[in-house]
């Protein structure tokens, strides 16, 4: 890996997401020698790869370079790799490019899709989980635009301007309602050929009612936006398959269409080494204590979506989602500098700064602790946050100018396929 010998400690970290990020951000100037590594050579910001599927966003707007993080520390290392697998015994990660050992590790890998074990879905769906996945997206539905405009066959067409997501989940619900305001906005002016009523946009879930993490009142809300959208919505249905453009569920309901999405569910990305007793399997997370540190190991932490604490108020783990990723960062930060001056640790605590989901122009729902509520000013909070949580002025001045454009002109990015999609089995794998 050509890293140089330090007498310093080293901190090794595995992801470069929410989580890798608040940690290296404030151990780049501590005494210790700091290495990063990722299979991707930036952070993308999840919460908006949506409006990256949808045209409103380029990808430059939510990735931001690992390299600008790191190079602010004189003993600070950043690799991109694949991490193959971890070897506690001789404190060793093994990579795609080497080994190396470790004083200190954080694994921060964070989540892949969950299938629940059907290979068809898992071989034929569409996912957003990183920025490759959101580009793939935005190309097929594009592509598919273009074929359903000179395509003379009634079902054809119908199959190629049908949109199917599985789960209705925070992402299934802001990329249903992202593609709701594409129709009714900005694909007319693209297509004045094509009748648009001829596109449908399909939501389907499991549970008994759209973003079951969030509040009743939230969930009313974002039903009420979302079929005033236009947006079919079905509950307490599970899709069973989809093969040869056809989604099957386990009720009565099956549509045909080209561009099936698949937002159902997410699974922890652990890494090959870690002690299988350490592991939930179910969650495929790493049990870990209130400091962090993975059952069984003093020296080797997880944070984010792989770790799962188990405390009174969650005794499932926290939600996997940015805030509790980012604040487990901040807090070890802290930590790792208590445990370097030889001080003991302090406990993490959660701190819940609510939950939200926008659902297309003007209309977004938030859960801020006991109060609940909905429309133009959700729609300003969550517009507000995101940009706060964006890494680096520059990102944030570019999608904030987005913002601005696409909503004074009712108009999104441009509408490139600049790299057609190719349907691949793996659909980019989605680890370090």
């Amino acid at each position: 890996m050509n890293i140089p010998f330090s007498n310093l400690p080293r901190l090794v970290i595995i992801g470069g997401g929410f989580a890798g990020v608040a940690l290296a951000r404030k151990m780049v100037k501590e005494d210790v020698q700091l290495i990063l590594l990722d299979r991707h050579n930036y952070h993308t910001f999840q919460p908006l790869l949506y409006q990256v599927s949808t045209s409103s966003l380029e990808p430059d707007s939510i990735a931001y370079p690992l390299r600008k993080i790191v190079k602010r520390g004189k003993n600070t290392f950043f690799r991109m790799t694949e991490v193959t697998s971890v070897d506690p015994e001789n404190k060793k990660v093994h990579t795609s490019i080497g080994s190396i050992t470790y004083d200190y590790l954080v694994i921060a890998t964070g989540a892949r899709t969950n299938f629940f074990g059907n290979t068809n879905i898992e071989n034929n769906a569409m996912r957003m989980k990183n920025l490759p996945q959101a580009l793939n997206l935005r190309s097929l539905m594009l592509e598919n635009l273009e074929q359903a405009v000179i395509t003379p066959e009634p079902e054809r067409r119908k199959e190629l301007l049908s949109f199917v997501l599985a789960g209705a989940g925070p992402t299934g619900v802001e990329l249903a309602g992202g593609i709701a305001e594409l129709k009714l906005n900005v694909l007319p002016k693209d297509y004045p050929d094509m009748d648009f009523t001829e596109m449908e946009i399909h939501l389907i879930e499991g549970a008994d009612r759209v973003l079951p993490p969030m509040s009743t009142r939230a969930s009313e809300k974002a039903t009420k936006f979302l079929k005033k959208l236009g947006v079919n919505i079905y509950t307490n249905t599970q899709v069973t398959n989809y093969e040869n453009n056809l989604v099957t569920t386990n009720t009565d309901v099956s549509l045909r269409t080209a561009t099936f999405i698949w937002s159902a569910g997410v699974t922890g990305a652990p890494v090959s080494g870690i002690d299988a007793s350490s592991l939930i399997p179910r969650a495929n997370r790493y049990k870990v204590n209130q400091f962090n540190q993975i059952e069984g190991y003093d020296t080797i932490y997880a944070l984010g979506d792989i770790a799962l604490m188990e405390t009174d108020a969650y005794p499932k783990g926290h939600p996997m989602v940015a805030q509790p990723a980012i604040q487990q960062g901040n807090h070890l930060v802290k930590n790792l500098k208590r445990h370097l001056r030889g001080q003991p640790m302090i406990p993490f605590t959660y701190f819940d700064k609510g939950s939200m989901a926008t659902i297309g122009r003007n209309k977004a729902v938030v859960d801020l602790g006991k109060f609940r509520f909905g429309g133009f000013f959700a729609w300003f909070i969550w517009m507000f946050i995101h940009l706060w949580f964006l890494v680096g002025f520059r990102n944030r001045f570019i999608t904030f100018f987005n913002w601005t454009y696409n909503y004074i002109n009712y108009d999104k990015a441009a509408r490139l396929i600049v790299r057609p999609f190719k349907n691949k089995k793996e659909n980019e794998v989605e680890r370090v």
